[in-house]
């Protein structure tokens, strides 16, 4: 997100239970590249945070996703394989 807000070339933006609240609400305001914000469901805390922050991002289009059930990084050691299909549509269908 920084890089996007002081380069101005970055087409589009995907977190991945990210935190970019930590950029900083002036890198925020100045990101006006398509920015999607990818949380788990299971993540309240870092869902807030996002949403919080989405509301700073200057984009025309920006939106959070939310990945049912499932926590930070999507980190569930037994069921992460299953996050990896949707995720991967979600984000290619982003960037398209």
């Amino acid at each position: 997100m920084v890089a996007a807000a002081e380069r101005g070339a970055v087409s589009a933006i995907v977190s991945s239970g990210g935190r970019p609240d930590l950029a900083g609400k002036d890198i925020l305001t100045r990101d006006h590249a398509p920015t999607l914000l990818l949380v788990g469901g299971n993540d309240q805390e870092v869902l807030n945070l996002n949403e919080n922050a989405l509301k700073n991002i200057k984009a025309e289009k920006k939106k959070i996703t939310i990945i049912p059930g499932a926590s930070h990084l999507f980190e569930e050691p037994v069921a992460s394989h299953l996050f990896e299909e949707p995720v991967a549509r979600i984000v290619s269908g982003w960037f398209r």
